[in-house]
């Protein structure tokens, strides 16, 4: 057996063996209270040494250490076409991704190639705060490994994150995998799994279906109806509205410390088109009364919405603490410009002072002033900040080349250099559609994500989702949920920076020189790691303590090493 210590960066691919762990001082892995610490542990099970191994922790950070196997799962569609060079892959395969928890009993691993185990550390008890020696045990029928990690956790916690960050959520999956009833009890409990996972992702506001969000689905097509708004229909074109559901689902979200919450789209995705999927009680029984059936501008719509919009409005008002955005129609092209307006005028009234965000890539929206809060893609960007504009930005399957993303095929400091780009350029929020779409494209039928990572062949692998669905109802996440939340730390540290030494000194640790922008960035994610480790030991030397303690303190846990 072989083994060998590497960063949280690495994608452990098999044939070769990873980059070694390296240290800045004696220290292996370093961060703040609250801030999940993560790297590898790499072995090659050779003949002899059968196909299972026992991991054990030690040392006094062994209560707050987890541990997980990291999986390979199927990738039909690793990269678009005319990929830049930077792509680990670029071919259909298995590719690690998934963290299956591996708390107990042995962990099985393949013999003859490289795999790794994940290892994260967790520390919020201030009495931990210092330097520790982790203890990490790997035995297999052929042979024990041990290797020893210092940590070190720094005496305060980092400040929430500064910016909105959104992955859109999608409770319409946990029911369809799970089989279970939409909004039944046992739909709740994953919902607040779920949005837990999310939680953990840095992810701070959530997409919350009022009504069934009109988004990637065929025209013509339906999904599942998750609505939170109960709304019956007193007579003609009058209506009473039960907000029932829609309380539970803020209390969940306040309880797990979201800041904002996101309404589902007005109209319809790519155009503004039509309306949303809407279900109306009446005395012969539900109705889908509004729909891909429905044009935008339709009397009856607005007849709907100037009822609604202002009982939400506020309700919200009183029962909501964090912010509420609204959203009209999800990226509007050119073409759509004329659409979208007219969609825009059906609510305008009713969304006075509201915030208003939506994602497009057309400058023409934005200089109309149709859109108050555009969010634009990381490759259309520059437009707008040459103009002197910060907008919020987003990355999907189009943005597959050059600028940061979180497909499986690239290596994951082209995830994580997302934090530094967005303290950099000033963006207010960050969104992307998938947190956990498994569906085909336009959800014309369920995938597994555990078998189908690629939304049915149609998105490169990991795009529609970073967390998988643990057979008992537990989220499991992946190497992209990990590092999506270590680029959220960064952006969160550089914030405490700036608010210690100013702006411009915590911009220069990061920001490659001055050449940092969304399509220009390094890859060294040695040179990386050790500008994220440069901007804690600034904090720290600006609060006066030396990062292993309280001012003039050592709460080292034994020598340094590894075999």
């Amino acid at each position: 057996m072989q083994t060998r210590l590497t960063d949280s960066l690495e994608k452990v691919l098999g044939p070769t063996p990873p980059r070694p762990l390296t240290t800045r001082g004696d220290v292996h892995v370093s961060g703040f209270l609250g801030e999940r610490l993560s790297l590898q542990l790499a072995v090659l099970l050779e003949t002899g040494d059968g196909e299972t191994v026992r991991v054990g922790v030690g040392g006094p950070l062994a209560g707050v250490t987890d541990l997980s196997a990291v999986r390979r799962v199927p990738v039909s569609f690793a990269a678009p076409e005319g990929a830049d060079a930077h792509y680990l892959v670029t071919e259909p395969g298995e590719y690690p991704d998934l963290l299956e928890p591996a708390p107990t009993g042995p962990v099985s691993l393949t013999p003859g190639t490289w795999e790794a185990l994940w290892i994260d550390v967790l520390v919020t008890d201030p009495g931990l705060a210092g330097d520790h020696d982790l203890e990490i045990t790997v035995e297999s029928e052929g042979g024990c490994a041990r290797h020893r990690v210092r940590v070190r956790i720094h005496p305060r916690e980092l400040p929430p994150l500064a910016l909105l960050n959104t992955h859109w959520f999608h409770a319409d999956s946990l029911a369809v995998h799970y089989d279970v009833p939409l909004l039944g009890e046992r739909h709740w409990e994953l919902i607040e799994a779920f949005l837990g996972a999310a939680r953990e992702m840095d992810v701070n506001s959530v997409l919350t279906p009022v009504w069934t969000p009109p988004l990637d689905t065929a025209v013509g097509h339906e999904r599942p109806t998750v609505q939170l708004v109960g709304i019956e229909e007193t007579g003609p074109g009058e209506y009473r509205f039960d907000l029932t559901a829609l309380d539970r689902w803020l209390a969940l979200c306040e309880a797990a410390g979201f800041r904002a919450i996101e309404l589902a789209h007005l109209f319809t995705q790519w155009g503004a088109k039509a309306t949303p999927k809407i279900v109306v009680d009446t005395p012969a029984g539900p109705e889908k009364r509004f729909g891909w059936h429905v044009p935008a501008t339709d009397p009856s719509y607005r007849r709907l919405l100037e009822q609604m919009i202002p009982v939400l409005r506020a309700h919200l008002e009183t029962h909501w603490p964090g912010e509420v955005l609204w959203h009209l129609s999800d990226e509007p092209g050119e073409a759509d410009l004329e659409g979208y307006r007219a969609a825009r005028a059906q609510v305008a009234d009713l969304l006075d002072g509201a915030q208003v965000v939506d994602a497009l890539s057309s400058c023409a929206y934005a200089a109309q002033g149709l859109v108050a809060t555009p969010v634009v893609a990381t490759d259309h960007v520059r437009p707008f900040l040459e103009a002197g504009l910060h907008p919020w930005v987003y990355y999907c399957v189009s943005q597959g080349r050059d600028v940061a993303n979180r497909f499986i095929a690239l290596p994951s400091v082209r995830s994580r250099v997302l934090g530094r780009q967005l303290f950099v350029h000033g963006a207010p929020g960050f969104l992307h559609w998938g947190f956990n779409f498994w569906w085909t494209q336009h959800a014309l039928a369920p995938v597994d994500p555990f078998t189908d990572t690629c939304a049915g062949g149609a998105f490169p692998g990991g795009d529609a989702s970073v967390v998988y669905p643990g057979p008992d109802g537990t989220p499991w996440p992946s190497i992209r949920h990990r590092v999506l939340a270590q680029a959220m730390a960064d952006h969160r540290a550089l914030t405490l920076l700036a608010g210690l030494a100013g702006r411009d000194a915590a911009t220069a640790l990061v920001d490659e020189g001055g050449t940092l922008a969304y399509d220009r960035f390094s890859y060294d994610v040695a040179g990386h790691l050790a500008a994220r480790a440069a901007v804690d030991e600034a904090i720290l030397a600006h609060l006066g303590t030396d990062g292993a303690g309280e001012p003039g303190t050592d709460r080292r846990g034994g020598s340094p090493g590894g075999a």
